[in-house]
């Protein structure tokens, strides 16, 4: 039978374990109310950004056809893919349940493919449970993005873009793929794989049957104020950073998320453990008073003889 002092200390170092739990539970339901109001605010946005973009970018194109003259920003540019670069986006802790397992395996399942494809990958890492993932793989990383949990925001976005989009200006790569978690609830992120460059094209709408296909865009219905060189110049740019924060915004989100059901299931599990316990240590304390008063009686039996 295990000793009473033990099961005590036990029961004392789960239920210690399970207020570190239950707080930590809190902070992240109380940061993740938060940070769900900021990426509902911004995926719209960011959505339509791109969509604006794609479509001007069609409409360029277009009208390129049709001049035989090309005039597009540098980060449009489509090339032969021979070289991408993976921004893996995790987080700097654990205690998460598989956020970061999902993240990692997709993350390595896209560069085995891309490599199996005759790509070159490049990866560069936001967040430290990244990083420790593939240096003790020992693969090695084009760039590491630290402190960026800590300081979260439209500015740390543009660094992030300013780094990331280096590469692909010179030529060293010829396509960027994001992986993060895609928040959909505090139970729910969906691991996504998303270019951000080159653009995904304008898709064509579906057809009824019997309807003839119409272009995909009309030149004609977009009119460019001062001109379209100066609309990219500022629209490519903000398209970028827009579309980083929101899947900064978005694994943030994510993160809290599943730290919050992972923090609600080890609570929950340790009132069952608490429970267990409690049953294991009333049966030694019962068995303990027994064998007692049986030596009690056997002692007074002893007497009378």
């Amino acid at each position: 039978m295990a000793n009473l002092k033990q099961i005590r200390r036990r029961i004392s170092s789960v239920k210690s374990t399970q207020k570190i739990t239950r707080a930590m539970k809190m902070v992240a339901g109380a940061r993740l109310t938060r940070a769900q109001q900021r990426i509902v605010a911004l995926r719209p946005y960011a959505v339509e950004t791109a969509k604006v973009l794609a479509e001007v970018t069609a409409a360029g194109e277009a009208e390129a056809d049709e001049s035989g003259v090309e005039s597009e920003h540098p980060l449009l540019a489509r090339r032969p893919v021979k070289s991408v670069l993976l921004l893996v986006i995790t987080s700097d802790r654990g205690q998460c349940g598989a956020f970061n397992t999902n993240i990692l395996r997709a993350a390595e399942r896209e560069r085995r493919e891309r490599e199996a494809a005759g790509q070159e990958v490049k990866i560069a890492v936001i967040g430290r449970k990244g990083r420790d993932f593939y240096q003790r793989r020992k693969i090695p990383l084009f760039h590491v993005f630290s402190g960026i949990w800590e300081k979260l925001g439209p500015e740390t976005a543009r660094v992030v873009a300013r780094r990331v989009l280096t590469p692909f200006l010179r030529g060293e790569v010829d396509s960027i793929q994001v992986v993060y978690n895609e928040f959909k609830s505090a139970m729910t992120q969906k691991v996504t794989v998303e270019p951000l460059f080159p653009l995904a094209p304008v898709k064509a709408p579906a057809l009824a049957k019997g309807e003839e296909a119409a272009p995909l865009v009309n030149k004609d219905e977009f009119l460019f104020e001062p001109n379209k060189e100066a609309l990219l110049e500022r629209l490519v740019p903000m398209y970028v950073e827009i579309s980083l924060l929101r899947a900064l915004y978005e694994s943030m989100a994510s993160e809290l998320g599943a730290r919050m059901t992972a923090m609600d299931s080890a609570t929950k599990n340790a009132s069952e453990v608490i429970g267990a316990l409690t049953l294991v240590y009333n049966r030694a304390r019962q068995a303990a008073i027994t064998t007692e008063l049986m030596e009690i009686i056997g002692g007074a039996e002893a007497l009378k003889d």
